[in-house]
């Protein structure tokens, strides 16, 4: 969440900032949660404060053998009050904080302002769009004939939304997943870090996907608060929980392979065909924990560090600038890589890189300190996916795909692979 003493201290300018996002701020609400919380907080002050000096002169007529009926009288009466004032401040205090649950990050200054996707900025493009002399196949379309992608399987097995990977596109796919964590452990130094699959409520509220994002989420039955991951971010980042990191161990970098569970709630008609958009699918996340003054060049690490995946499969790609109005909700900052996908002669999301600031870090309480004698700061972080596993696959097919309809294995997943090509039409 963000920082309350912000808002306390420059009200209109979040007020602004936020409506660059689309988000509207009940200005109204806050301002009467937060005149609450003030009154109170001082009532209960100077009865405290009034407490401690009838407690002093209790105490000294207790010295003095005198009566002190009357006074202690009053202490329980002052007491009772203070007992009912915080109950008051506890609930003004919770109203508060679920308000500020609801309310997004706040974008940085160089975000370009924006309403939607449309409104992204474009920093980089890198490598050539392949130039094909046939009509080049999606990935359904070259797979299909060995029945390699078998949705239909898949379909009978759970629903829709679901793959079933046979052969060569199986063993593709787990070599996509060694190489892109042997590239980021060995190229790039993250620890590898294997993670639950099943988070708590309040590990989904420490990275912002509760409790605004609940209906995306698979909540498991018959449990109070245990949820599928949506994205390795959730367990790896929440490996902050609660903790004081000590300056010395920083920055911390982790990378994790998980599977991800996703309803899709809010993608009703989109990408219905092929492997583009599933309720399950496999990802390699990046993790940073950092001091404050490195997030900035963390994300530009992070996103370099995914784009080289793309580089070294040597599939075409894009980054992009998240406009405002297409921000995540925890994210200050997010770059887009997108593959170029050559059946739909566009570029496709594959990867996110955001820089989340403090926010995350303050409903986690992750901090770290420079020494045990000063105060701990909130930390930031950042994540990253590098990459996500099925979409690469689909670049990979279609980007390498021939006349024959066999597909290329670039030279740098051979030896995963245990082959240069794969022959995907039969002959």
């Amino acid at each position: 969440m963000i920082d309350p003493k912000k808002i306390r201290n420059s009200l209109d300018e979040v007020i602004n900032l936020l409506s660059k996002r689309g988000y509207s701020f009940n200005k109204k609400k806050w301002l009467k949660l937060e005149s609450l919380r003030s009154e109170n907080q001082k009532t209960i002050e100077d009865l405290q404060a009034s407490l401690n000096i009838l407690s002093k002169e209790i105490g000294n007529l207790k010295q003095k053998k005198e009566d002190t009926s009357q006074k202690e009288k009053e202490a329980t009466e002052i007491s009772a009050s203070i007992k009912k004032g915080n109950k008051i401040l506890e609930k003004v205090v919770e109203d508060l904080n679920d308000l500020l649950l609801d309310i997004p990050n706040l974008p940085d200054h160089d975000v370009p302002e924006g309403q939607n996707e449309k409104d992204n900025k474009e920093i980089r493009k890198w490598g050539k769009i392949p130039l094909f002399d046939f009509t080049p196949k999606d990935h359904l379309e070259l797979t299909e004939s060995l029945s390699q992608i078998d949705l239909e399987s898949s379909s009978r097995i759970s629903g829709t939304r679901f793959m079933v990977l046979n052969k060569e596109l199986a063993k593709l796919h787990r070599a996509l997943i060694q190489f892109m964590l042997d590239l980021h452990t060995v190229s790039h130094g993250y620890q590898e870090v294997y993670v639950p699959y099943i988070v708590s409520g309040q590990s989904l509220m420490g990275t912002g996907q509760l409790p605004k994002f609940g209906d995306d989420l698979f909540k498991i039955e018959g449990e109070k608060d245990l949820y599928l991951i949506p994205t390795a971010e959730v367990p790896v980042t929440n490996l902050l929980q609660n903790r004081i990191i000590e300056s010395k161990e920083l920055p911390l970098k982790w990378v994790s392979h998980t599977p991800c569970f996703r309803s899709e709630s809010g993608s009703y008609g989109k990408d219905t065909r092929g492997i583009m958009r599933l309720h399950q699918f496999e990802k390699v996340e990046l993790v940073q924990a950092v001091e404050p003054s490195d997030s900035e060049s963390a994300l530009e690490e992070i996103t370099s560090n995914a784009e080289e995946v793309l580089k070294q499969l040597e599939i075409p790609y894009r980054v992009v600038t998240l406009s405002t109005g297409d921000l995540g909700f925890a994210a200050s900052k997010t770059y887009d890589i997108e593959a170029w996908i050559p059946s739909e002669k566009k570029y496709r999301e594959i990867s996110s890189c955001s820089n989340f600031r403090a926010f995350q870090a303050r409903r986690m309480k992750a901090r770290w300190r420079k020494s045990s004698s000063e105060k701990p700061e909130l930390l930031h972080t950042l994540n990253g996916s590098g990459l996500a596993i099925g979409r690469t696959l689909i670049a990979l097919l279609e980007n390498k795909q021939n006349r024959e309809g066999n597909i290329k294995i670039p030279k740098v997943l051979q030896d995963y692979f245990q082959n240069d090509h794969i022959q995907l039409n039969g002959i």
